[in-house]
């Protein structure tokens, strides 16, 4: 089970890194896209957007880090917590992050609500997907042997929550591309 988290892993990074470069390479508002060089990760941190895609790819190389070390075999408790739950947890931060900023961009203030448009409904359901990673991450730690709390279980199904989140993000980008 592990490779298979480890595998779709690479796909997630691989979409993080493409959403990001399309950041980097974004015209400025109300100009268009030039026929200039294009930058593979850009620098622009002022940019919430920029920055909302380059803390998510960060956090993605965190989680790839988190699912290479859960594929090794023996690992006591706590060095599993050390090599597999702190770079998931710091992943997650950095998904939190991100979705947050994400979501500021694109309401154009701390909070606001807009379920009628479908770049809000994107933000924030990948927020929601951002929350459930968290929440998953905080429960993935390896209890002490004979604890009477088995966080497993918990800790898989919000993984799968979050990650149902940011596909139906993405998949709702589709309209949203084809309407631009």
């Amino acid at each position: 089970m592990n490779r298979i988290y480890f595998a779709g892993s690479i796909f997630f990074t691989a979409a993080a890194f493409a959403q990001l470069h399309q950041a980097a390479n974004a015209p400025p508002p109300g100009e268009t896209a030039g026929a200039g060089r294009r930058a593979i990760f850009g620098w622009h941190p002022g940019d919430a957007g920029w920055l909302a895609c380059a803390l998510q790819f960060i956090g993605t190389l965190a989680f790839n880090l988190s699912t290479w070390d859960a594929t090794v075999p023996n690992l006591g408790r706590i060095e599993q917590d050390l090599v597999i739950w702190a770079p998931d947890f710091a992943g997650s931060v950095l998904f939190l992050v991100s979705g947050w900023l994400a979501f500021i961009e694109t309401c154009h203030a701390h909070w606001a609500w807009r379920p009628h448009s479908l770049s809000w409904d994107i933000t924030a359901i990948n927020l929601l997907g951002c929350i459930a990673f968290m929440v998953s991450a905080v429960f993935s730690y390896v209890p002490r042997p004979g604890a009477a709390f088995d966080p497993a279980t918990l800790s898989t199904g919000f993984t799968a929550l979050g990650a149902l989140g940011f596909l139906i993000g993405g998949m709702l980008l589709l309209p949203e591309d084809a309407g631009a």
